[in-house]
């Protein structure tokens, strides 16, 4: 698993493509067409079936029907062959006599059984032929009766063609009544979407409903009001209850500064005091920077300065040099010839700074913390136990606590802290291994330059 690369304050990037079958609008398209285009071809397959059920019901009683006839005929005057009435059936009969002549000349319809067959091929020219064959057996005399299907099947072919034509034009007019029915559909939720979006532009949200009918729409209108009208309150009650934390509690960090100050002018104070009401000095700063900070991120709002980094990081190493507890390690600033200021409160680069150096400091038992000021960039180095793929994975979480911090004091909230005021800055911070051992953070006061749209 890849360490985090950067934390930057910039919304969630859209997704440059969103698949066509997914948009509502589409949906609504789609439907009608496949509706227009299943309805239509169930239709012309029943159509189809129930015109060759009926037609060839039809051929087949007309046939037994004349074959009877034409018997009746024969048996009425043996000696002159029987006329057929229609000009579509050709009439056939074999005498007893002639039965092996036939099975010479048409051995298929020799082998014929008494019914009604159907018969198909190619003549010697190649042009395919097809008809229907009633077939009458009697010991003396076998009645043939040939109906020609080749009409038949060029009517059938026709019609098929019709169907496929009404499928098709079944199907466009589908389409065109869909995509008119979407774009009625969706107006509505793309006026509410639009609304809602620019209501984005102003604190105080403007009630959608009275723009809307009341119907599914202006439902839904009411419910984002109703949303809004409460998460405006929620947030107005979160920014006067920091206003109110952070007002209330400069008020006591106020007084113990002052006190300090007091008590540090004595000249009368020994050394082990004085250090001890420099620590309270250094813990008061703390608060303040801290409350300070936590203020810009609760009302989300930068503020501005000239903050001179090299200062910052000298007094966070003054802060943290009573806090070694006799530890082999050494702290060191290695800064570049010009001093690196950054437009932030001190608070902001103070907290942000005092998170990444601190960690560093408490987790190396020896060794040395550097901290190398770039051209707009910070770097603290460590030669601490290092970074574990999981601890690289959440170290920016709320509350998580990395694999070293069994025996540590703290809540796992300070990286988050430094995520937030890089977010609302518009900074960069990494945390990823050393080279050798330790940990290497990489705070960047560069906002990031957008990346190009994906093709």
């Amino acid at each position: 698993m890849r360490p985090p690369e950067s934390i930057q304050g910039r919304p969630a990037r859209t997704r440059s493509r969103r698949r066509y079958r997914r948009r509502l609008r589409s949906r609504i398209i789609l439907s009608f067409v496949l509706l227009g285009l299943g309805l239509t071809t169930l239709f012309a397959f029943l159509t189809q079936e129930a015109r060759d059920r009926v037609e060839n019901t039809l051929v087949e009683d007309l046939m037994n029907r004349n074959i009877d006839e034409y018997a009746r005929r024969y048996y009425v005057d043996p000696v002159r062959n029987p006329a057929v009435p229609l000009e579509q059936i050709r009439a056939r009969v074999i005498k007893r006599d002639r039965f092996e002549e036939l099975r010479r000349e048409q051995p298929d319809w020799y082998e014929l059984g008494d019914g009604i067959h159907n018969l198909s091929g190619v003549d010697e020219d190649g042009t395919p032929f097809m008809y229907k064959l009633a077939v009458r057996k009697t010991p003396d005399e076998w009645f043939f009766l040939a109906y020609d299907m080749s009409e038949t099947m060029r009517g059938a072919t026709q019609f098929q063609r019709a169907i496929f034509g009404s499928v098709v034009l079944v199907s466009l007019l589908s389409l065109l009544i869909g995509w008119w029915s979407a774009a009625r559909v969706m107006s509505p939720v793309s006026a509410l979407a639009n609304r809602l979006r620019s209501s984005g532009d102003t604190s105080t949200p403007e009630a959608l409903a009275p723009h809307f009918p009341d119907d599914e729409v202006g439902q839904l209108a009411s419910a984002l009001d109703d949303y809004a009208f409460r998460l405006t309150e929620v947030v107005q009650r979160d920014r006067e209850f920091n206003a109110d934390v952070s007002h209330e509690l400069r008020t006591p960090l106020a007084v113990i500064k002052g006190a300090v100050e007091l008590l540090l002018s004595r000249p009368e104070l020994d050394d082990k005091t004085r250090a001890r009401l420099a620590r309270i000095q250094r813990a008061e700063q703390q608060c303040t920077d801290l409350i300070s900070a936590l203020l810009l991120l609760s009302r989300n709002e930068r503020g501005h300065g000239a903050t001179d980094v090299g200062r910052v990081v000298e007094q966070l190493f003054d802060a943290h040099r009573g806090q070694l507890a006799g530890k082999p390690l050494t702290l060191r600033l290695e800064a570049g010839a010009q001093p690196l200021v950054v437009d932030a409160p001190e608070s902001a680069v103070t907290v942000a700074l005092g998170n990444l150096v601190g960690n560093a400091i408490k987790y190396t038992l020896e060794g040395e913390v550097v901290v190398r000021l770039g051209e707009a960039t910070v770097e603290v180095a460590d030669s601490g136990p290092g970074l574990s793929a999981e601890d690289a994975a959440r170290l920016f979480e709320r509350g998580y606590r990395g694999t070293h911090a069994e025996h540590s004091q703290g809540g796992g909230i300070g990286l988050s802290i430094v995520r937030r005021l890089c977010a609302l800055y518009g900074w960069q911070v990494r945390v990823v291994p050393g080279a050798v051992r330790g940990v290497v953070a990489t705070l960047s006061f560069r906002p990031e330059r957008p990346s190009m749209p994906a093709d």
